[in-house]
């Protein structure tokens, strides 16, 4: 038999194009990706309060950024990550108790610190936009 009908017979290993992602790892994947975010929006808050010392100038133009849309953006993705990243964490502090390990319990855990995290997000915002 030919090597190329062995290649055509063989099944096809499942990749991220096929196989279908369970919902506690679109969350672990997440809370990666939400701490490496966290990074870049605490230097941003760290500029900002760096700026705030120095000088006027300096803090017009970080303040500018940072109330511009593009730094209103920012800074809702950044509250929205930290929000989700302490979700995700009170999540495994809760499987570090031995509670919620189930296959159920385990998904609506996922789903929970992901529907929290942006209702969360959406309070943190609306109660700021109001006291403003």
């Amino acid at each position: 038999m030919p090597s190329a009908d062995l290649k055509a017979n063989r099944p096809l290993s499942p990749h991220i194009f096929i196989y279908r992602w369970p919902v506690t790892m679109v969350m672990s994947i997440l809370h990666r990706l939400t701490g490496s975010a966290l990074y870049v929006g605490t230097a941003l808050l760290a500029w900002w309060l760096i700026a705030a010392a120095v000088s006027e100038h300096a803090f017009a133009i970080a303040n500018g950024f940072l109330g511009s849309w593009l730094g209103i953006l920012i800074l809702f993705g950044y509250s929205w990550a930290i929000l989700h990243h302490m979700l995700g964490g009170l999540r495994h502090l809760i499987w570090d108790f031995g509670v919620g390990l189930g296959k159920e319990a385990r998904n609506a855990l996922a789903w929970g610190t992901l529907i929290g995290s942006g209702v969360l997000t959406v309070l943190l915002w609306a109660v700021g936009l109001a006291v403003r």
